[in-house]
């Protein structure tokens, strides 16, 4: 395997954000005065923003629009992601790696653009991507393989040496299904780590590995 291209999901994977996400889909409720009927980070976690809306609509009654749901939960994640989530350690030192030995990068994630923008940004590594896919503008979540192709479409590379980067379990059976490279990235908020590494082209404990990568990249 030869790296031309790499996917990079964002949280747990670039940034050290699940956190976040283990409360608002609570929050987010009682923002608007309805009561959880379960632990809705579990329910929301294979979903996109526009499925989580949706879920809000078919089994709690909500009666706001899909795009007022989630202007509202991004209102409630801006402040997080624009002023604090951090980058994982090794982060920036990887995707300069990446750059410098031609390899071409974009992002695909389930978190809205203004958000990742936002945090990228503020963390200073926003310039190494060419584009930011996102599940709502696909209109897919990663359960199926879509923003991983619209990915490989804008990079213009050839799938066997463009790999997707990401921590979450089903994200990287469907990328592996999809005949995608892996490279899985440890994170605490996913407990299917053994089905991961099994699953895994290359596993990455933490970003600061570079040494399990560096035999794929071309020569800068």
């Amino acid at each position: 395997m030869r790296i031309c291209g790499a996917i990079f999901d964002v949280d747990g994977t670039l940034l050290d954000s699940m956190s976040i996400w283990d409360t608002i889909g609570e929050a987010y409720l009682h923002s608007i005065g309805y009561e959880p009927k379960e632990n809705l980070n579990v329910v929301f976690k294979n979903m996109s923003l526009y499925q989580a809306a949706r879920y809000y609509q078919t089994e709690y009654g909500v009666t706001l629009s899909v795009d007022e749901i989630t202007s509202g939960v991004n209102a409630m994640l801006e402040q997080y992601y624009r002023f604090e989530a951090p980058l994982k350690a090794g982060a920036a030192q990887l995707l300069e790696q990446l750059r410098t030995s031609g390899v071409k990068l974009c992002i695909a994630t389930a978190t809205d653009r203004c958000l990742v923008e936002a945090a990228l940004e503020r963390c200073g590594v926003l310039s190494h991507f060419g584009e930011i896919f996102t599940c709502n503008a696909v209109g897919h979540g990663k359960d199926e393989p879509h923003i991983f192709e619209a990915a490989l479409r804008f990079l213009g590379t050839r799938k066997p040496e463009t790999i997707v980067f990401d921590d979450a379990l089903y994200a990287i059976r469907t990328a592996k299904e999809a005949g995608f490279p892996v490279a899985a990235v440890y994170d605490r908020h996913e407990k299917a780590q053994d089905q991961i590494r099994a699953l895994a082209d290359v596993y990455l404990e933490e970003l600061t590995q570079l040494n399990r990568l560096r035999k794929y990249l071309p020569v800068s």
